[in-house]
């Protein structure tokens, strides 16, 4: 089996939606009318949530005349955020199968087809033209992706000259083992966590011009802070990623904290302008 069918599998699950329309039901939602507020609490599947997908959006400068990529779009959050807060288009490509149904069934929900599709296929080679898209992003993804070099080079193959590309990924900011499973990842055989500097060559080689890097460990922390606070008075959410990530999510989110905590990893954002 290839590394990306070992991350599709990973993602993967025949049960998804049922298990997302249960708790939104759960949660009191109109499931054939959803927000994509409803959907923010379990859609965002990145450190930051939310908060940092609205931050991209914003460092992108993101308008109504865009078309724009999500690469890795899992079921859909970004994308859908972008389209209605920034009425741009967006189209969204995902290995996993199950997230691109996932992802098309909500977005017909949010009322949001007309300006967010989604494709399943690999970022190494992606199923779209040379100079398709004003702006692109990659939250959370790199991450299973072993050759970077070529995954930024596909990505300024499919955007115009002087396109804005978001980078969103875990990086690694010491050389300390990390302890599985972590959410993208089972075991270290799909998973290949790289350093900013690292992450800054293989772009400046694929033609990209570094425009702005930001660590948002200590933000993320203290998000996290504030969820936790607020779990401990409210109980836990309903809606979160344990919908996405299944019986393994507790020890996954608990690796994935520690992990940020001791400073092994951050979650790093760099915004990029194609040559």
């Amino acid at each position: 089996m290839s590394i990306e069918q070992q991350v599709a599998q990973h993602y993967g699950s025949k049960d998804l939606e049922a298990n997302i329309l249960s708790a939104l039901r759960q949660a009191g939602k109109d499931v054939a009318h959803l927000t994509i507020d409803d959907l923010a609490g379990l859609d965002e599947f990145h450190l930051g949530w939310r908060q940092q997908t609205a931050a991209l959006g914003r460092d992108l400068g993101l308008s109504s005349s865009d078309h724009m990529l999500d690469i890795g779009c899992g079921i859909g959050g970004p994308a859908r955020y972008f389209a209605d807060r920034h009425h741009c288009h967006v189209t969204g490509l995902d290995l996993t199968p199950e997230f691109v149904a996932v992802a098309r069934s909500l977005t017909r929900s949010c009322g949001l087809s007309a300006k967010v599709r989604f494709e399943t296929g690999s970022a190494l080679g992606m199923p779209f033209a040379a100079g398709a898209f004003d702006a692109a992003c990659l939250i959370h993804v790199g991450m299973n992706i072993a050759d970077k070099p070529k995954l930024f080079a596909e990505t300024r193959r499919v955007l115009q000259p002087g396109g804005r590309f978001a980078v969103y990924d875990v990086m690694a900011i010491g050389s300390d083992t990390l302890t599985y499973p972590m959410p993208w990842s089972a075991t270290p055989t799909t998973s290949f966590v790289a350093a900013p500097d690292a992450y800054r060559k293989w772009l400046t080689d694929a033609g990209f011009k570094l425009e702005a890097e930001n660590n948002r460990r200590d933000v993320v922390l203290s998000q996290v802070r504030e969820m936790r606070a607020q779990a401990a008075t409210d109980g836990p959410p309903i809606l979160g990623l344990h919908v996405i990530m299944g019986p393994q999510a507790k020890v996954r989110l608990q690796n994935v904290m520690a992990a940020l905590e001791q400073g092994h990893i951050a979650p790093v954002g760099m915004i990029l302008r194609a040559a």
